[in-house]
This record gives C-alpha cells, sequence and structure tokens, in this order.
C-alpha cells in the first residue's frame, strides 16, 4: 500500500522534528503549507489570511526582529522593526525607516501560522505568511538576544497574539 504525502511529511517530522520544514516540502514536491499542516497543534496556530493587516499592525510594535524570504535559490534575512504599511495602487505599502520595505501582494495571503518549535535543538518562533499556492511568503522571527535566547518581551507579544487569534481559524 502506498503512502500518503501527508504521512511521508509527518514520518519525517518524527525522524527530525527540528530540521528545515523547506526540505521535507521539497523531498515531497509539496507546498510548505502542507509540511506545517502537519505540525503538532501545539506548534502551529492557522488563521485567515484576511487577518494580514491586523496581525502586521501588532508586529510593528515588537520592535527589531528577523524578516526571512526562503526560496529553492537562497534564504535571505534582514533585521530590522516591521514598517507601518498601508493599501495603494494594488499593493499593502511599507513605510518608515526600516531596512524592512517593499510592496506586498496581501490579498495572495491565503493564511498566517504562529510557529512554535525546536530549530536545530533551540526554541524558535515565527509568524508565517502562505500564500495561495500554499507557498511562504516571508517570514517574521522573534529576536534573539546575544546569548541565542529569545527575546523575552517579543515572545510574550508572539504568545499573546497567537492566543488572541487561535480560534480565528
Amino acid at each position: 500500500m502506498r503512502r500518503s504525502v501527508e504521512e511521508l511529511i509527518r514520518q519525517d517530522l518524527a525522524a527530525k522534528p527540528d530540521g528545515v520544514l523547506e526540505t521535507i516540502a521539497d523531498a515531497h514536491g509539496a507546498p510548505l503549507q502542507a509540511v506545517l499542516d502537519c505540525l503538532p497543534a501545539e506548534a502551529a496556530v492557522r488563521i485567515p489570511g484576511g487577518l494580514f493587516e491586523e496581525i502586521w499592525k501588532d508586529l510593528t510594535g515588537w520592535g527589531e526582529i528577523t524578516f526571512i524570504v526562503h526560496t529553492r535559490d537562497g534564504v535571505f534575512e534582514c533585521k530590522g522593526r516591521v514598517p507601518p504599511g498601508a493599501q495603494g495602487r494594488g499593493s499593502f505599502n511599507l513605510h518608515g525607516d526600516s531596512p524592512i520595505s517593499g510592496h506586498l501582494r496581501m490579498e495572495r495571503c491565503r493564511f498566517i501560522y504562529f510557529i512554535d518549535r525546536l530549530f536545530f535543538g533551540k526554541r524558535s518562533c515565527s509568524v508565517q505568511f502562505v500564500n495561495e499556492e500554499g507557498g511562504v511568503m516571508f517570514k517574521i522571527f522573534v529576536g534573539r538576544n546575544e546569548d541565542r535566547s529569545l527575546k523575552a518581551d517579543q515572545l510574550a507579544r508572539f504568545e499573546a497574539l497567537r492566543e488572541a487569534q487561535r480560534g480565528r481559524a
């Protein structure tokens, strides 16, 4: 009997629960959303992408975070404050004094995930914005202190926002 992709993903997650999720998705020809949906319930909370602006607005108050875009061709990281944004001319336009800038197609955001899991043995917390095809548009990670521990104030903000959103799926 042939195993489903979901079963294979769950098997890979069980074998290496703190590994790179994109590697698992690629191994099975699946979008990253398929892997996020296979994470244990305590590790992933999914909400509708229609809450994009509400979530973004909260993130602007977190201080310096790590903004990541992960593609097959590279992982691009930027540290900075999440800038405020506003809709205009078909995009969600980012404004302010931050190295994070640009124009987002927020209408393509299908889901937002709050991910809390180990990554190579260390707790990692992120907000991941998933597009219509199940790919991750970008990720915003709780920042780290010099000793690589999570910033306590941001972790508290992450946990509070996640709990406030739980059940809105």
